[in-house]
């Protein structure tokens, strides 16, 4: 990419993700263009955090469609007005359908609170401690048409503490995936990070494995 690739985020709720992509994009690490920010929900505080930083805002609201065909095709016709290079899910809380994830096949990027595979779907964390696993975490992904079951790009661990709650895991989690996703994002933007729609390429090479963010080396993985 010859110039700085134009992102379109969707969100749906608070949009913590959004706000750690839009400060590290601040502190000049994440060298991409916000065209806009688009949520299914009117009035999600994550559509404030956007105006705030002066990036255009839409809701297509999920309710005002019969199917969710008609809601996919409007939700695409609301992005494509802003021709992005790459579409950012952070907090989006809709399946999207096939025929939206084979329109933007090799651009669309996700996050989820679990080490994928493990735990696809809702209430993760919760699901973690009943479980008894020891670890847990967030990975970004790639989208594909099977749920949470696109490749996986980057993954963070936090430990599983005997006294968590879900909620104490979930902020755990949640302060790993304020820093895999723009670290991500900032590798797709510098064509470092590719996705044919079949197999996902880093620095020119096949990625058979996601990375791994280590807690130990917080910078490490940042070159």
């Amino acid at each position: 990419m010859t110039s700085a690739p134009g992102v379109v985020v969707l969100v749906s709720g608070r949009g913590s993700n959004l706000q750690a992509l839009l400060d590290a994009h601040q502190r000049g690490e994440l060298p991409v263009r916000f065209r806009a920010v688009i949520s299914n929900r009117p009035g999600a505080p994550a559509l404030e955090r956007a105006a705030a930083a002066g990036i255009a805002t839409e809701t297509v609201d999920h309710r005002g469609f019969e199917d969710q065909g008609a809601f996919d095709r409007a939700l695409m016709t609301a992005i494509d007005r802003h021709a992005p290079d790459l579409i950012v899910l952070a907090g989006f809380m809709r399946i999207l359908g096939d025929g939206f994830i084979a329109h933007y096949r090799d651009r669309l990027l996700n996050i989820h609170p679990s080490l994928l595979p493990e735990f696809r779907g809702l209430h993760t964390h919760r699901r973690a401690i009943e479980a008894g696993v020891r670890e847990h975490g967030a990975t970004v992904h790639f989208v594909t048409a099977e749920l949470d079951g696109g490749p996986a790009v980057l993954q963070a661990r936090v430990p599983v503490h005997p006294e968590d709650d879900a909620e104490r895991l979930a902020e755990r989690v949640r302060a790993r995936e304020h820093r895999i996703y723009p670290l991500a994002v900032r590798w797709f933007a510098e064509g470092r990070l590719r996705f044919d729609g079949t197999t996902v390429f880093f620095d020119g090479e096949p990625l058979e494995q996601p990375l791994v963010d280590p807690p130990e080396s917080r910078d490490a993985l940042v070159t």
